[in-house]
């Protein structure tokens, strides 16, 4: 009777299996990784290498670079200006950074209404850390990470655009970064070598011969 029982339970617990495997199935193909990625693009990575360049924004509308003069921003700084020398820190999982003024030590961040303004502490409510975004005409657009779909934007005197009244495909949110003069990455020169079909011929040619004794 011990046998028969332990043979009914295992027979049950076969059809309770094949009865939830299909749906288990279901609820892993249903499965939304975009969610995932969204997450952990918020969450800080203590463990990866700290990411810090200097750039210059280059404006697409004022013709100018970002300057941050504490917690004054603008966008009317000449190639060079050493208020335009910015930080670019990015030490998270995805394109979340932090910009911070080489000179003044301040973060550009931005407000709850929008405003783009210098914070001594970028760790206050999150709103000095923004996605860069590559745009398909090479340039790049910085959205805030707080207040998702505000944009760091200026206009043609380099004044700074409210969030609200930002776009993505708007020239006032293009930028461009630059390296400072005098900072730019030494290039190495790269050596290219033409192999024609017939060199490649002779060189299989010369390989698979045998030695002469």
């Amino acid at each position: 009777m011990l046998v028969q029982k332990v043979i009914q339970s295992q027979r049950c617990f076969q059809v309770v299996l094949l009865f939830y495997s299909p749906l288990q199935v279901l609820a892993v193909e249903n499965v939304n990784f975009g969610v995932h990625v969204e997450n952990q693009t918020g969450v800080r990575d203590g463990l990866s290498r700290k990411h810090h360049r200097v750039y210059q924004l280059y404006s697409r509308t004022s013709g100018k670079h970002v300057q941050v003069l504490g917690k004054k921003i603008t966008a009317m700084g000449e190639d060079g200006d050493k208020y335009a020398q910015l930080v670019v820190e990015a030490d998270t999982f995805g394109s979340q950074v932090r910009i911070r003024g080489k000179e003044t030590n301040y973060y550009l961040c931005m407000n709850r209404k929008g405003k783009l303004v210098g914070k001594k502490d970028s760790s206050v409510n999150g709103g000095c850390i923004f996605i860069e975004i590559m745009l398909e005409n090479n340039y790049t657009a910085w959205m805030s990470a707080r207040y998702v779909g505000w944009y760091i934007g200026f206009t043609k005197r380099g004044r700074p655009r409210r969030g609200p009244n930002t776009l993505p495909n708007q020239r006032d949110v293009h930028f461009m970064k630059r390296f400072p003069p005098g900072e730019q990455p030494d290039l190495q020169p790269c050596s290219f070598t033409t192999v024609s079909k017939r060199s490649k011929r002779v060189q299989q040619t010369s390989t698979s011969s045998p030695p002469l004794q």
